[in-house]
């Protein structure tokens, strides 16, 4: 069973940076794509960003292109999520997500959680 562990969350100010990370426990080469997804209170689970193996496709939501990026070490079976220019709206549970073959932005294509991190950016 693969397991996949955030870390990174916290409390910032708005406009402040935060890098989040998920290990996971498996080499990431069987888990092509990896992504973040979101969840605010009362809302429903949003994607945010994912790339593949190799980088070769990663897909952004509008509402963070241009403030987070998303990458991979794939030698430490590990993924990041720097996010900067953070606003009082990214305030949310992020989860890492990870298969060997899904969907970029389509959470239910995705077998793997992580138990998620709290992202809290006060304004």
């Amino acid at each position: 069973q693969v397991q996949l562990v955030e870390s990174g969350g916290g409390l910032v100010q708005a406009r402040g940076s935060l890098r989040l990370s998920c290990a996971a426990s498996e080499y990431t080469l069987h888990l092509s794509v990896m992504g973040w997804f979101r969840q605010a209170p009362g809302k429903e689970r949003e994607f945010v960003a994912a790339t593949t193996y190799t980088g070769g496709s990663t897909a952004y939501a509008d509402s963070v292109k241009g403030r987070f990026t998303i990458s991979r070490d794939n030698a430490k079976n590990s993924m990041f999520l720097q996010m900067n220019s953070l606003k009082p709206e990214d305030t949310a549970v992020y989860y890492c997500a990870a298969d060997w073959r899904a969907e970029l932005a389509t959470d239910s294509s995705y077998k793997f959680w992580g138990q998620g991190t709290q992202v809290t950016v006060s304004s």
